[in-house]
């Protein structure tokens, strides 16, 4: 997955302005972003606060790390039930 080019703070920045009042199409091209990608953003942070987001991150990477394991475990039995039924 690509990383982005902002930061969650000033994603939360850019979407807190555009709730403030000031027209979409502007907060877009002030930073430099396309307005799909503005809405793909905002509905993936609208609503939080910077902390939030972080917490949100937290959780993906802890969530993708248990991911890991359970798939290397769930090989490691695979390995092991072969090698038992061979014998």
């Amino acid at each position: 997955m690509r990383k982005s080019r902002f930061t969650q703070a000033q994603i939360i920045g850019m979407i807190k302005e555009q709730e403030a009042g000031i027209p979409t199409a502007e907060v877009c091209r002030r930073h430099g972003l396309g307005t799909a990608t503005f809405y793909t953003l905002k509905a993936k942070y609208g609503g939080m606060e910077v902390s939030e987001a972080a917490r949100l991150k937290a959780l993906e990477n802890e969530n993708a790390k248990l991911k890991r394991l359970l798939a290397d475990t769930m090989r490691g039995n695979v390995v092991l039930k072969d090698l038992l039924g061979k014998s």
